[in-house]
């Protein structure tokens, strides 16, 4: 068997799996952004229609995967598998959510960075010959995460400028091992980087050093340069992350430019909804991807894109024990055209 390895950390997918299906669900704050008319759903009530928050969240992650089946023109039990994962513990958002779909499910947690983990799993699998279809999905919930990670709602706690809002929003990519694409060509395993920010306030910066080191990886083990690509994008460094990233590849000589975005910075406005640094969560990045990112692939604007969500992979336990903020970044790159 041909060794599909480029180096250390990334793989080539000769096959090239196609994205033959995708969808964006959010709420309500996400209808007031700048992407709101790309979105498949947004819905004005926080819980859609649920009894809880949670629930919600799990909602969003059902009508995300049907929409995206939908728009591909498949059946559900043409899946062979589900890639699903959110911020909540034990992933119930995904799980509650797939509990009667009676899909082969594969539960991922990798904080924001989910959606490029499953990405790349899901499109490996098909090049492997395992599956013919595999859905990636992600989601996250203000509501839900505030609960968790920090304080209750009602409380009404006050965010530092370097704080971020977690999106309720979900997304759906689903694979198939042929199609008009765009295609999966290469996909970057990300390295767990800790520099010892125990911010909680500061996601971007304690997540900037995992996204620096596996665009570079990525650069190495492809041998190519941020010029070689239409749009880089990571998630969800928001404002003062991207700028640390910038800042690294600076002292290597090397400038990203315009072509550098990061999915946090996309979907609010900044200035106009007062989010600070930008958005996070799981469901920013997937939202980016399936709502802006793939269909401006299918109408031309771009041929060829890295795909780089990142995630901080911390709890609240590790978080009141003290520890530092460990930071992963997943990388997946996405053509129009195929390799072969």
């Amino acid at each position: 068997m041909k060794n599909k390895r480029m180096g250390r950390q990334t793989v080539v997918l000769p096959s090239s799996p196609s994205i033959v299906g995708f969808a964006a669900v959010g709420g309500k704050l996400e209808s007031q952004g700048p992407l709101a008319d790309s979105f498949d759903l947004l819905e004005q009530d926080s819980m859609f229609g649920q009894k809880t928050w949670e629930q919600g969240e799990s909602t969003m992650q059902k009508k995300a995967l049907e929409t995206a089946l939908s728009k591909a023109g498949l059946r559900k039990n043409q899946l062979d598998y589900v890639f699903a994962g959110d911020l909540l513990n034990q992933c119930i958002g995904s799980a509650f959510s797939l509990r009667d779909s009676n899909l082969p499910f594969y539960g991922l947690y990798s904080a924001c960075s989910t959606m490029g983990e499953g990405l790349s799993l899901a499109a490996m699998l098909i090049d492997s010959g395992f599956a013919q279809h595999a859905a990636a999905m992600t989601s996250s919930h203000f509501c839900t995460a505030e609960r968790q990670y920090r304080m209750p709602v009602p409380y009404g706690s006050q965010r530092p400028p370097s704080a971020q809002w977690t999106a309720t929003a979900a997304g759906c990519t689903i694979l198939a091992a042929s199609g008009g694409g765009p295609h999966i060509t290469h996909v970057t395993c990300g390295k767990i980087v800790d520099k010892g920010i125990n911010d909680v306030s500061n996601m971007g910066a304690a997540m900037a050093p995992a996204a620096y080191d596996t665009l570079s990886a990525f650069f190495r083990d492809t041998k190519t340069a941020p010029d070689d690509y239409d749009l880089i994008i990571t998630g969800d460094l928001g404002k003062l992350g991207r700028e640390i990233v910038l800042d690294f590849f600076r002292k290597d000589g090397v400038e990203l430019g315009d072509r550098y975005q990061d999915c946090g910075m996309l979907l609010y406005d900044l200035k106009k909804q007062d989010m600070h640094c930008g958005a996070s969560g799981c469901g920013c990045s997937a939202a980016v991807l399936n709502a802006h990112l793939l269909p401006r692939m299918h109408s031309g604007k771009w041929k060829k894109i890295l795909f780089a969500p990142t995630g901080a992979l911390l709890s609240p336990t590790s978080s009141f024990q003290g520890e530092s903020i460990p930071g992963i970044c997943h990388a997946v790159c996405i053509c129009s055209d195929p390799l072969n």
